[in-house]
């Protein structure tokens, strides 16, 4: 069975997430632990709340997810999470992110009540396999007040209006990442979770 970790550093709620993904038919531990993170098939990086708040959690884990990524280790990113693989964040003060994904995190515009907090529709950009059987315009639930500004659009695979079109779903090699919460998005959701944990196996 599908081994993944899911990184505890203090943000977010881990057990829907763990939960989720066992659904999808994972074996999932909630870990803090390098030795132990290094051991598992894939990791996801959760979270919801400040950037700057969660890269200091982070602090002590993020050469070993940065490491695990270089080595092509699958990497989901949720909500907070997806920020996190970015270059740096302009919420609060300029933050450093992770520079797995190249680009900004950037404030959603002021013309739309913030945080965006509930269900939106994905537009398909291009296809992939952790949307198969997921048609365009599907809902899915988001928690958010700042978005992915990406160097390039080839990683785009879903985009989400919202005030502005912005990206809702990334995928680069082993790397993918969710602006909107697949485990809190219903059956929709957990197709996306059980094609993750199937990409995972190829």
């Amino acid at each position: 069975m599908t081994s993944i970790s899911v990184i505890n550093y203090g943000v977010g709620n881990l057990h829907s997430i763990k939960k989720g993904l066992e659904k999808a038919g994972s074996e999932v531990k909630i870990l803090n632990n390098v030795n132990e993170i290094k051991k598992s098939d894939a990791i996801v990086l959760p979270g919801v709340g400040a950037f700057a708040e969660a890269k200091k959690n982070l602090h002590s884990l993020q050469e070993t997810i940065i490491q695990e990524a270089k080595n092509g280790k699958p990497l989901l990113g949720i909500c907070l999470g997806l920020q996190l693989f970015f270059t740096r964040s302009f919420e609060g003060r300029l933050t450093d992110g992770l520079n797995i994904l190249q680009g900004d995190i950037v404030k959603l515009p002021t013309t739309v009540k913030l945080p965006q907090i509930g269900w939106n529709t994905i537009e398909i950009q291009r296809p992939s396999l952790i949307l198969d059987g997921v048609s365009d315009n599907n809902y899915m639930y988001f928690v958010h007040s700042y978005y992915a500004k990406p160097d390039t659009a080839k990683d785009i695979v879903a985009t989400t209006e919202y005030g502005v079109t912005f990206p809702s779903i990334f995928e680069k090699d082993n790397i993918t990442a969710t602006q909107f919460h697949p485990e809190k998005s219903g059956k929709t959701g957990l197709i996306i979770l059980k094609n993750y944990v199937n990409t995972i196996r190829k």
